[in-house]
């Protein structure tokens, strides 16, 4: 059985991107990158929606060249041995990159509870669009947020409006560049 987890960079007050949808200044820092890595190990399967999928298709074709930092080329290799469910309306099957990335039209709630009952390991769920109903329906076990100290005013949500969740705090660390992560596991 998986753990559901759900991880965000975001801003102080909040949100992930601004109003015109960047989110430049949510770029890790080597330190924090290391800390991704060791994060990424440990996920089985990231479940994503079309925006996520599309952005992080680099990562599938990521070339090994000389250009790369080792710790690119290990993402790179972390992120192409995740399986992957793809929630989107839009994309065909001839849209995927790998054979092995499942494409759904509509994630249903039901679905996430399977998937993390079938699937050892981490199962991630990125981005806050796609996380809201697992959220809301209290299905994520593990919050894991990077908290950028810049405060942008507005944008897209880290998480959705009206949830009310007890949390415990499990790990904290701050970085030099002033951004906190913060884990959190849902209360009993």
């Amino acid at each position: 059985m998986g753990t559901l987890s759900y991880a965000v960079t975001m801003s102080l007050d909040g949100y992930i991107a601004d109003t015109k949808g960047d989110f430049q200044w949510a770029t890790p820092s080597p330190e924090i990158f290391d800390v991704h890595l060791q994060r990424m190990s440990e996920v089985s399967t990231e479940i994503i929606g079309r925006k996520t999928y599309e952005l992080m298709q680099f990562w599938d074709i990521y070339p090994d060249s000389d250009e790369s930092t080792p710790a690119e080329k290990v993402f790179g290799r972390l992120w192409q041995h995740i399986d992957k469910v793809v929630a989107s309306s839009t994309l065909s099957p001839a849209d995927m990159v790998a054979d092995d990335d499942e494409l759904v039209p509509h994630l249903e709630v039901e679905r996430i509870r399977r998937i993390g009952q079938e699937v050892e390991g981490v199962v991630e769920i990125f981005g806050p669009t796609t996380a809201a109903d697992a959220i809301r329906a209290g299905l994520i076990e593990r919050f894991e947020f990077f908290i950028v100290p810049i405060i942008i005013g507005g944008g897209l949500k880290a998480l959705p409006e009206g949830v009310e969740l007890g949390m415990e705090l499990v790990e904290q660390r701050t970085f030099d560049n002033g951004t906190v992560y913060l884990r959190y596991e849902r209360s009993a």
